[in-house]
């Protein structure tokens, strides 16, 4: 495609700004547009062509250079911190500098050096030397291929649609500089995820595709240096390809790397490793092999005996067995199951399990990431839309023979919302870049269909009107659906003081080119990316996006998919990733319970970044950490639950509590159970000391005795239908076993807050104010989060120490020597006005310890009754 103006303008001032030390201040940049500027306002129409490199020039709206300064501005900010990592004992006695201290030296870096050139063309500078510092740690913890046999088994962590692609693009190219010759990466379970990472992987270290130079390789020599691949875009790995692409090489002598891009199967697997046989007549293989296992937990997790590994598994243990010199690495953002792989197990005939005990990389995402903390946390929800108008519509617990009758009015919505969207980039001057909605809401193939044909029917409408109407004056009176239209702008993007009239006449010029493309298995019309065409789609899927796909340009999204498990639910985040120049417009229509699971998700998740890096600072090994996220509250049943074995009656749940809080996040709402529940707290101060201590407006009671709180808490009556805490994030089960098992002394705190004012004895404090929903029988606190961010410091008595850790409860926890139990009276009310209680109690406990603190976990034993109810919450295939 020709370059418009807007392309033009900013590739001439990008090559101007690449080329001065980075980072650049807004002075700086601002100072190269106007030289611009002054250029085309200065020189012959012909003479700007000439330094514009294109036919035809029409000079930016200033709408157009402000959104050009705004571009260039994020761009050149954007920083980036270094990971951390974690390594096994073995490891840690190993020379970990081989790479950074000799051979990055002495090699000829031909693939990292012109990768890191084309980079260089689109990233901000600190990502491309934040991501060549992270790489240089991988490859120092691998080692070098010269060695006479090893095998190394790591693990690298990123975010969801963060950069995990250029990470090990960028390992690749260095591995491949440092001698390794084989080179496998292990895609996704489906044909779209393998074939986008072929694309990705001949751009980044190939050079070729279909016979054309891409990526690095465009401009480059070197022919003689382009790596073997043996699959294509278009074909995954078979023997009669590889035998036919392998026509004049010998294996044993072979002076490039070789490569594969294969997709997670068995059949493919084991056609690699036969072909692998036979090509070295069934020998040890000498060259150094580099595993890449991409979103390892998919597949990869050996859930069985160690006598019956899956076979995935185990195919992926015996292709490792091949090989004299082998480094395998895990890359995902959902570290969960790698992590109870058993890093003990051992099978003659398949090798070692896949446990990284030598090293664990937690990656940073750079300051331009779109992540689930600046979607559901930080920007005030701004990008959320909570809906309620699906379930009687699309019930949550639909069967694959549903019909769907007709879209709920917040789709068409959504749907509406995308189209405005693409008007608005487009008068950005984003024209020449695609744009994707995506439809989540079944894990049925067959619903899927149905939806995307219902979802063509209301596009057609709408395109029908748009061409028709959007130019005529007063076109909205004549039209129902521009009428739809102006009404989703005013609610969405008004905000953003757009032309309204300037957006609808865009819509003739695009709408004829948006497509609806249902993804699945079974899937007739492939979604794809072109680099020659701009894409315009509407995408309805489910498991085949919910894993490492790109959906580019996507800018709305509708989610209805219900899962208990944290790694899952953040995988369906394909909205997460980077939205240059239009990351205002994105937005993602889901119900309220959806954006409440998501925020847990990322305060869990943050917390177990931040005792990693403590593990980390304490020189804490893989197996620690295991063993720490295994008996994790916010994993250990979603763990215990996969891994279920069918033939055992009962099933034994590990918990650490230690350094965690937990709170009824869920109250009852019988107004028996709510008298009983005000009852026993009452109860429980009539029996604490009348020296309490007032602190913060609270009231504060140190070294109780545990059968007091013991009593509390087994008087209490918290929500009846999730006794493990799933959903309601108050494990019940195991809070009063550890009560039993812990003989330990007690701070009782009672809260006060703004509320209308209450006197028990001689306590007057003020009520709480909590916002709440009517949910599964239930109030369900807002954010499920009962306590402030200060609450957890009120037991540390240096006021000094309390000040300076308040805002930060994991320090707070770590800094206390007692458990605290946390007593709530609230005045809850829920949005809409029309649940309003004066007085209700809640309760919390916050765990003192730290992820370094010694503990006995508390283990709990369920029935498969139980599990067997928890699998059918999984929705996790398709079908």
């Amino acid at each position: 495609m020709e370059k418009n103006s807007y392309q033009a303008v900013k590739g001439y001032i990008f090559d101007k700004l690449n080329k001065m030390p980075s980072p650049l201040d807004k002075a700086a940049i601002h100072q190269e547009i106007s030289n611009l500027q002054g250029v085309i306002a200065a020189v012959p129409v012909l003479i700007l062509h000439n330094i514009l490199s294109v036919s035809e020039f029409i000079d930016l709206k200033d709408v157009e250079w402000k959104q050009l300064k705004h571009e260039f501005e994020v761009h050149f900010d954007v920083g980036m911190r270094h990971g951390t990592v974690i390594q096994g004992n073995e490891q840690q006695l190993r020379d970990n500098s081989w790479w950074t201290s000799l051979a990055k030296g002495k090699s000829d870096l031909y693939y990292w050096d012109r990768y890191k050139t084309y980079l260089y063309k689109s990233l901000p500078p600190n990502v491309v030397k934040t991501t060549d510092d992270d790489t240089d740690v991988v490859m120092n913890n691998l080692e070098s291929p010269s060695t006479d046999r090893f095998s190394r088994y790591g693990m690298v962590v990123g975010h969801v649609q963060s950069g995990k692609t250029l990470n090990y693009s960028s390992l690749v190219c260095k591995a491949a500089d440092a001698g390794y010759k084989f080179i496998v990466i292990i895609a996704g379970g489906i044909n779209n995820l393998r074939d986008q990472t072929q694309e990705r992987m001949n751009e980044s270290f190939v050079g070729y595709s279909g016979g054309e130079q891409v990526g690095a390789g465009i401009g480059n020599g070197g022919k003689h240096l382009t790596p073997y691949s043996l699959t294509t875009t278009q074909r995954d790995f078979n023997r009669q390809d590889a035998d036919r692409l392998a026509q004049g090489i010998n294996f044993e002598t072979v002076n490039v790397p070789v490569l594969l891009v294969i997709k997670k199967n068995t059949s493919t697997l084991k056609s690699v490793i036969e072909w692998l046989e036979k090509q070295y007549r069934g020998n040890d293989i000498e060259h150094a092999m580099l595993v890449i296992d991409d979103e390892s937990d998919y597949a990869s997790i050996n859930t069985k005996g160690e006598n019956d590994p899956t076979i995935i598994n185990k195919r992926l243990r015996q292709l490792l067995s091949l090989f004299k010199r082998s480094a395998y690495v895990a890359y995902t953002a959902t570290p969960y199951a790698n992590i109870f792989i058993d890093h003990k197990a051992n099978n003659d005939s398949v090798g070692k399990d896949l446990f990284p005990k030598d090293f664990i990389y937690a990656l940073n995402a750079p300051t331009n990431y779109f992540g689930a903390r600046k979607i559901f946390i930080d920007t005030n929800q701004r990008h959320l839309i909570a809906i309620d108008d699906h379930e009687t519509v699309i019930p949550y617990t639909h069967k694959k023979d549903f019909i769907l009758e007709c879209l709920p009015e917040n789709l068409l919505d959504a749907i509406r919302l995308f189209l405005i969207n693409i008007s608005i980039r487009r008068l950005r001057g984003q024209g020449d870049k695609h744009n994707s909605m995506l439809i989540h809401a079944t894990r049925f193939t067959d619903v899927h269909k149905n939806l995307a044909t219902l979802a063509e029917e209301y596009l057609t409408l709408l395109k029908k009107d748009t061409i028709a109407y959007a130019a005529l004056e007063g076109g909205e009176g004549m039209s129902v659906y521009l009428k739809q239209l102006a009404v989703t702008y005013k609610n969405h993007v008004e905000e953003l003081n757009l032309n309204w009239n300037d957006v609808l006449l865009e819509f003739p010029n695009f709408v004829e080119t948006i497509v609806i493309r249902d993804v699945h298995a079974k899937s007739a019309i492939p979604l794809e990316y072109r680099k020659d065409v701009v894409t315009n789609a509407i995408v309805v899927g489910g498991a085949s996006l919910a894993r490492g796909f790109t959906v580019e340009g996507l800018s709305v999204s509708y989610f209805l998919r219900n899962t208990v498990f944290y790694d899952t639910l953040m995988q369906m985040g394909r909205w997460f990733g980077y939205r240059p120049g239009y990351e205002d417009l994105c937005r993602i229509f889901m119900p309220q319970d959806r954006i409440n699971d998501f925020a847990e998700i990322i305060r869990a998740t943050e917390d177990l970044v931040d005792d990693f890096k403590l593990m980390a600072e304490n020189r804490r090994t893989p197996e620690d950490f295991g063993l720490y996220i295994k008996e994790n509250p916010d994993s250990a049943l979603q763990v215990t639950a996969r891994n279920k074995q069918h033939n055992m009656e009962y099933y034994y749940f590990d918990m650490r509590l230690e350094g965690s809080l937990k709170e009824t996040s869920y109250l009852r709402k019988e107004p028996n159970v709510i008298t009983d529940n005000i009852r026993a707290i009452q109860d429980l101060i009539d029996n604490l000391p009348t020296n309490h201590s007032p602190d913060f407006q609270s009231v504060l009671w140190t070294d109780i005795d545990r059968s007091l709180v013991k009593k509390f808490v087994n008087t209490y009556k918290t929500y009846d239908k999730d006794k493990l805490g799933l959903s309601s994030r108050m494990p019940i089960g195991f809070i009063k076993e550890y009560i039993n098992q812990t003989d330990t002394l007690w701070d009782i705190a009672l809260y006060s807050g703004d509320g209308e004012e209450f006197s028990y004895k001689d306590i007057k404090l003020k009520r709480q104010q909590r916002v709440v929903a009517d949910k599964n029988g239930a109030y369900e606190v807002l954010n499920r989060q009962v306590s402030s961010g200060t609450s957890e410091a009120i037991a540390i008595k240096d006021p000094e120490l309390r000040r300076l850790v308040s805002n930060n409860r994991k320090k707070s926890r770590g800094m206390r020597t007692k458990p605290l139990l946390m007593l709530h009276l609230l005045e809850v009310e829920n949005k809409e006005g029309d649940i309003k209680l004066e007085e209700i109690a809640a309760f919390g406990i916050s765990f003192n310890g730290t992820a370094l603190s010694e503990a006995k976990p508390v283990r709990l034993m369920v029935n498969t009754v139980f599990l067997d109810q928890l699998e059918d919450r999984l929705d996790e295939g398709e079908e």
